[in-house]
């Protein structure tokens, strides 16, 4: 699975950010730089909370980082 803006190929935590904070539906996804260009905020930012969404025990991020996938 690539990044629909720029193509990157994407990781488990990268689709269930999406899925978190955009569409939980969603069938195409950003990578974690797109996604924060989109936001408007920082990558910094976005792995926070990714690691804050595991700690809540989140089922888009498990603790393997294989979180998100279709």
């Amino acid at each position: 699975m690539n990044c629909m803006k720029c193509s990157r190929a994407l990781t488990g935590d990268e689709v269930g950010l999406h899925k978190k904070l955009i569409n939980r539906g969603a069938e195409q996804y950003m990578c974690i730089d797109c996604l924060a260009g989109y936001l408007g905020c920082d990558v910094h930012t976005l792995r926070r909370k990714i690691a804050e969404f595991r700690a809540m025990g989140c089922i888009l991020f498990p603790e393997n980082g294989a979180g998100g996938k279709p």
